[in-house]
Order: C-alpha cells, then sequence, then structure tokens
C-alpha cells in the first residue's frame, strides 16, 4: 500500500476539475445530503463521506476520480484512503467554494437557487 501513497497523483486545481468533468470524468462528491441538494456540479455523482465504506465498489478502479467537498478537507481525507484501496483518486483543492469562485456550473436539487 506504502507504494500507492508513494507514486499517487498530486491534487488538482479546480480549472482543471471542471474541464475534467465537463469531459465526462467523474467528479466524486463526498459532502452530505444537505450540502448536496444544496447545490453541487450537475455532473457529478454523489456518495457521502459518511457511506463511502459501504459503496466503494461502486467506484471505477480504472479510471481517474476527482474528488470534491465543500472546501477539500473531506475530500482529501477520502481521497488518501481511496489510493490507500488502489483507486487512482486525486483531491480538488478548495472544494466547491473553488468551484464555485472559478465559474464552475452549480445546480441544486431543491426549490432555492443554488449554493455551496
Amino acid at each position: 500500500m506504502e507504494d500507492n501513497i508513494a507514486s499517487a497523483p498530486g491534487p488538482v486545481n479546480v480549472t482543471e476539475a471542471i474541464a475534467f468533468a465537463g469531459s465526462g470524468g467523474l467528479l466524486l462528491d463526498v459532502r452530505e445530503n444537505n450540502e448536496w441538494d444544496a447545490g453541487h456540479a450537475p455532473s457529478a455523482r454523489h456518495i457521502p463521506m459518511s457511506e463511502l465504506g459501504d459503496r466503494v465498489a461502486e467506484l471505477p478502479t480504472d479510471e481517474p476520480i476527482f474528488v470534491i467537498c465543500h472546501s477539500g478537507g473531506r475530500s482529501q481525507q477520502v481521497t488518501n484512503a481511496l489510493v490507500d484501496a488502489g483507486y487512482p483518486a486525486q483531491n480538488v483543492l478548495g472544494g466547491m467554494i473553488a468551484w464555485q469562485l472559478a465559474g464552475g456550473v452549480i445546480t441544486e436539487a431543491g426549490s432555492q437557487p443554488p449554493r455551496v
């Protein structure tokens, strides 16, 4: 497992993440349901950090996964765990806050304007 950590790619900036998600790449949003409902990237896949242990088999092992949360802390923890388990994951620096500031599209699940 240490080899995975040593060879794991570093974090990505939000501009790279926006382009990656826009080209069909897997953007994994690990925020909780209320955060997701308030606003999220339209193409993101939602698996809350609290459910990831039970749902990790839903993720591909052979394609890059960009992991995002509100500001980058939880997504870094998830990225570390995924890399340790052999997944090609990278953390999105600044999270959804940076996404919104960079002009990334945000949609909501409810009736209120989207927010992060």
